[in-house]
């Protein structure tokens, strides 16, 4: 399995000359299985590079779509994804709830107000897929587990045939001071032995206690998580708006710190876009490519 991180940051886009080396795009990820399907978690603004990147490479095959949850911010690629005005493309939707089933079937973002284009005039071929239990996508079983975030969000598990799997967790609150939908043990079991775990990792320590049931986690929070669950590896994901390059790596030296003290095992990333992450079944951490910025 690879994986390829083409948006990292949350919130809002946050272009500019402090967040080159990170990016400044929202969330977008892009798995690729054994048998070569492609799947995209969420819609964030860096789906506009994925789609240029896919029409480059001439990638023919059914595009397979998670969307975590409806914030601007896991959305707003979505009208400027290139395959979607070729009429030889077919993308297929996985909602896991029926809220996002009617989500898929009256998209927001072509209601003809939030963007000059209907939903009914896009040339692509839109497919739902509406078993809100598993996914068999290619190669891979997709299942879904309930997150902590205000309006509801949900989180993914990939397991290849190849032995390799991912735990997709972003905006998600491991801490929450009000109910908390999915406990961090319940989570720590959803993620268990993954190859590799994403993780909204918005917060520091010290933004705490004035954003607290903002529905996103400190980096320590998501860390323990991480040697809880047993994953080879972790990439903090999702990046406050107001976090530049420098912070950011200060987040990485603090993250490796940890590691060394509390989970020697783990290898830990600070996402960036056009990080790429091949992932083993062997034991070892992914093998890492880093993206060429200036």
């Amino acid at each position: 399995m690879r994986v390829r991180f083409f948006g990292v940051r949350g919130s809002i886009p946050t272009p500019g000359p402090s967040t080159v080396r990170y990016g400044g795009n929202t969330v977008c990820v892009e798995i690729t299985l054994a048998d070569d399907t492609r799947i995209i978690l969420d819609a964030g603004t860096g789906l506009r590079e994925l789609g240029k990147q896919l029409q480059l490479e001439g990638y023919a095959k059914p595009i397979h779509m998670f969307i975590t949850h409806p914030h601007w911010d896991h959305i707003l690629g979505l009208p400027f994804f290139g395959p979607l005005y070729s009429k030889d493309t077919t993308i297929v939707m996985h909602p896991f709830t029926p809220a996002g089933a009617e989500r898929v079937r009256q998209p927001i973002m072509f209601d003809g107000t939030h963007f000059p284009i209907r939903f009914s005039d896009i040339p692509a071929t839109f497919k739902s897929i509406e078993d809100f239990e598993s996914h068999q996508v290619g190669s891979a079983l997709v299942r879904h587990v309930d997150l902590n975030h205000p309006g509801g969000c949900v989180g993914f598990r990939i397991d290849d045939e190849d032995g390799t799997s991912l735990c997709y967790l972003t905006d998600n609150e491991l801490n929450p001071p009000g109910p908390v939908t999915t406990t961090p043990a319940a989570l720590a079991r959803f993620a268990h032995g993954a190859s590799l775990g994403i993780h909204d990792a918005q917060y520091l320590s010290t933004d705490m206690p004035a954003k607290a049931g903002w529905g996103h986690s400190i980096v320590d929070d998501v860390l323990a998580l991480a040697r809880d669950a047993e994953v080879r590896a972790v990439a903090l994901h999702h990046h406050d708006p107001d976090r530049d390059d420098d912070a950011l790596d200060a987040v990485g030296t603090g993250a490796n710190g940890w590691a060394a003290v509390h989970a020697p095992a783990l290898a830990t990333y600070v996402a960036s876009e056009g990080l790429s992450l091949e992932l083993t079944e062997d034991g070892r951490p992914p093998a890492m490519k880093r993206p060429s910025r200036t």
